[in-house]
């Protein structure tokens, strides 16, 4: 809120039946890749205070453009940006696998703090299955698990991967997601598109299969299923075991999977491209159609006009099979910013997606797109996001909303404090404060721990609503001014 100097006035105010304007719902989302130092930290060899610096740049650019969700990798390669006992550190902090950053600190509880401090959800990132990217160049920890469980690790390509038909892959994994989870307060726990790795091709461009001959000689023929099937099974139990693991431990907390944007080719009809379910054994219409996540983010990474990728042809196919109501939030190429596209480009995207009836945000690939001199950015805060948005709440879990807050206001020489409490007991996620200034409002959102702001210049209205874990909104508690 903006301070300036004013004369001394006595102002106070009464509740009123004043209604703040509807609040704004939809995600504004972005990726903070660490893997290879994409995003974050810019490069292995800072120092904690610096690492810190940046992060806190990326953060502040985010709340300063309007974006309400960070989706922060946590887990690149069976690595961890935070302490951990069941993997190593990652490589990409300090250079060295297995070595924290110096002086000590958490990066992920440090993300958590201050994505909150700035009213932004902190989702989770994590590769469930990529063991060793091709960009590390560190010597391998003892604790990592080519080291400790080498027999459910497979060379394939120019990395290392762990087997998704190992049933104790499949535990692991889960164990390190539920790890996290449950030591930190984080808001949501997000997959991308890597399940089954991407095809790697011989000398003579064709594919190699994936090295699982031993997992399928001791699983898959039982299963009576061919190959294939099984594969996308073994993915399929996967999904459905961290969804259920989470809605038992913290079911506010969101899980989240950005597939790639394509389901199969044909579907719709024009569309042409990499066939996801039968190359990545990734059946994310199943996903969807089964409610086992609570947002689906497709990578949508074409133009509004590529013909057989059309950018708002699968944006309405992808809600069309969404029968329970999962959110949707479709992913944004906005890094092509930086070269093919115009921003418009992805401001037309934003609002197709908008116009689109089943759609509830976006996610930016990636956060280097907004940072810096970015003409996106400045297109994004002029066009796009003049006011604040809140996540949509998650109405297939049918939480009641807050009570309406208590709101108080006292007059300090001159500026002016409101205050407020919550009503009841629920847990809050955080806070909405709207503004009345002449005709227009402003709205700004903050943490659950803030009960207060002080204004220099008297409002003619403010109301606030608190917002529960599940996004669910009270109804605003308003205060006029009397006249």
């Amino acid at each position: 809120m903006a301070f300036s100097q004013a004369a001394v006035q006595t102002v106070s105010y009464r509740p009123g039946k004043i209604s703040p304007p509807k609040l704004a719902r939809e995600y504004r989302a972005a990726w903070v890749a660490t893997v290879s130092n994409i995003d974050w930290p810019s490069t292995n060899s800072l120092n904690a205070a610096q690492q810190k610096n940046e992060l806190l740049a990326i953060l502040d650019r985010a709340k300063l453009l309007g974006l309400n969700t960070v989706i922060f990798q946590v887990r690149p390669a069976c690595d961890a940006l935070y302490p951990s006992k069941l993997e190593p550190w990652s490589e990409y902090l300090t250079g060295t696998m297995g070595m924290p950053p110096q002086p000590y600190y958490d990066p992920l509880a440090f993300a958590i703090e201050e994505a909150h401090r700035r009213g932004l959800e902190l989702h989770a990132w994590f590769n469930p299955y990529r063991a060793m990217h091709y960009s590390s160049k560190s010597s391998v920890s003892a604790t990592h698990i080519s080291k400790i469980r080498p027999e459910l690790v497979r060379q394939y390509g120019r990395m290392l991967w762990l087997d998704p038909g190992e049933k104790d892959v499949q535990e692991h994994s889960l164990n390190v997601v539920m790890d996290v989870v449950k030591r930190y307060h984080i808001d949501g726990v997000h997959f991308d598109d890597y399940f089954y790795p991407y095809k790697e091709k011989d000398r003579s461009g064709q594919d190699i299969d994936f090295p699982d001959a031993s997992s399928w000689e001791r699983f898959g023929k039982k299963s009576n299923l061919s190959r294939d099937d099984w594969r996308r099974q073994n993915v399929d139990q996967f999904i459905q075991k961290v969804h259920r693991s989470i809605a038992e431990a913290k079911p506010w907390v969101k899980f989240g999977i950005s597939p790639f944007g394509i389901w199969r080719p044909g579907y719709p009809a024009q569309i042409k491209g990499l066939d996801a379910y039968s190359s990545l054994y990734a059946d994310s219409r199943k996903w969807l159609l089964n409610g086992w996540a609570d947002y689906l983010a497709p990578q949508l990474y074409w133009a509004i006009d590529a013909p057989q990728q059309s950018f708002p042809a699968l944006l309405d196919w992808w809600a069309r099979n969404n029968p329970k109501d999962r959110h949707l939030v479709p992913g944004l190429n906005s890094a092509q910013t930086r070269g093919k596209w115009k921003p418009g480009e992805i401001t037309s995207q934003i609002r197709i997606t908008r116009q689109q009836f089943g759609a509830d945000g976006h996610a930016h690939w990636n956060m280097r797109s907004l940072m810096g001199n970015s003409s996106l950015a400045t297109a994004l805060r002029r066009d796009t996001y003049q006011e604040p948005a809140l996540v949509p709440p998650m109405n297939w879990l049918a939480r009641s909303a807050p009570q309406k807050p208590k709101l108080r206001a006292a007059d300090l020489q001159g500026q002016h404090r409101f205050t407020w409490m919550p009503s009841d007991q629920t847990p809050l996620r955080c806070w909405v404060i709207q503004v009345k200034r002449g005709a227009s409002w402003t709205t700004e959102i903050l943490p659950a721990d803030q009960r207060s702001v002080v204004l220099s210049l008297a409002p003619g209205a403010v109301a606030v609503t608190a917002v529960d874990r599940y996004g669910n909104a009270s109804a605003a508690a308003a205060l006029e001014k009397v006249r």
